[in-house]
C-alpha cells in the first residue's frame, strides 16, 4: 500500500484499494504479486497490489492508479467486488510498522476495497519505486501481509461467477483464434476441476457466438483442431434478447 510521491494529497488512513489480477500461465492460474521490503529485516515479501486512497480520490480511480503505478497496464476492466474490514487486518505488528513507514501516518483500523481482472499474463512495465512485480501460481503463494490470502481467494470465487454471469471475459483473455482445447483448457483451469470432453463440445458448439472458421492449426505435430473465434455482435444481441426475457 504506497503512497504516489507526484501527488500532493493527503492520503487517507482508514481505506484502501487493493487489486487482484488473475491471470492463465501454463495451465496454471496466477495472480500477480509486488515486491515489499520487511521494515526490520530488509527481507523481499510479496503482496496485492494496493493503497491507500487519497482524500478527494474516487475508489475507482484509486485502483487504477494503482494499478498502472504497480504493472503499467492502464485498460484492464476492474470490477469491484468485495469490501474487507476485519479488526483483524491489522493485528499482525509487522505489517502495521510497514504501512506506516510508508505512508508516513498513523495507522490503526483499515477497510479495503477489492477489485478483480482477469487478463493475460504479460510483461509489465511497473514504476521503479515499486520494485519487481511476479505472476505466481495461486497453489504455490507464499506468505502474504494483511489479509491478502483470503482476498485472493474470495476473488477465485469471484471470478468463478462471474464467468457464469458475463462470459465474454473468457474470451478476452483467450487470443483471437482460439482452439476447443483452448477454450476447455481455461476453463478448467478457472474451475480447477476437470470437464468432460464431450459435454463441453457439445455445449460451445450450441452458443452462436462460439463461430467456426476455416483456419486450422499449422506445423503441429498432432492432428490439426480447427479455429473457433468470437462474435461479439452476436454475444450481445443474445445476451440482450436474454435481458429482456
Amino acid at each position: 500500500m504506497n503512497s504516489n510521491g507526484e501527488k500532493k494529497e493527503t492520503l487517507y488512513p482508514h481505506v484502501s484499494v487493493d487489486c487482484v489480477l488473475l491471470g492463465i500461465d501454463n495451465e496454471q492460474l496466477n495472480v500477480l504479486l509486488v515486491e515489499r521490503k520487511d521494515a526490520g529485516t530488509g527481507k523481499t515479501e510479496f503482496k496485492l497490489p494496493g493503497s491507500l486512497i487519497y482524500e478527494s480520490e474516487d475508489l475507482d480511480e484509486a485502483a487504477h492508479r494503482v494499478l498502472s503505478e504497480t504493472s503499467g497496464l492502464k485498460r484492464v476492466p476492474l470490477k469491484q467486488f468485495q469490501a474487507f474490514g476485519s479488526p483483524l487486518r491489522t493485528a499482525n505488528k509487522k505489517d502495521v510498522e510497514w504501512l506506516e513507514k510508508s505512508s508516513n501516518m498513523k495507522i490503526d483500523r483499515i477497510v479495503t476495497i477489492a477489485y478483480l481482472a482477469l487478463c493475460k499474463v504479460r510483461k509489465t512495465k511497473p514504476d521503479a519505486k515499486f520494485g519487481v512485480v511476479q505472476w505466481i501460481p495461486v497453489n504455490q503463494l507464499p506468505e502474504l501481509p494483511f489479509d491478502h490470502l483470503e482476498i485472493i481467494r474470495a476473488a477465485i470465487r469471484e471470478i468463478r461467477v462471474w464467468t457464469e454471469i458475463e462470459p465474454a471475459i473468457i474470451f478476452s483473455h483467450l487470443p483471437s483464434l482460439f482452439t476447443a482445447l483452448q477454450l476447455r483448457k481455461t476453463y478448467e483451469v478457472i474451475y480447477d476441476k476437470e470437464l468432460d470432453v464431450r459435454n463441453f463440445h457439445k455445449k460451445m458448439n450450441s452458443l452462436s457466438y462460439i463461430v467456426q472458421t476455416d483456419e486450422t492449426e499449422q506445423g503441429v505435430a498432432h492432428r490439426s483442431a480447427r479455429y473457433y473465434r468470437f462474435d461479439k455482435v452476436k454475444y450481445n444481441k443474445l445476451r440482450s434478447k436474454l435481458n429482456k426475457t
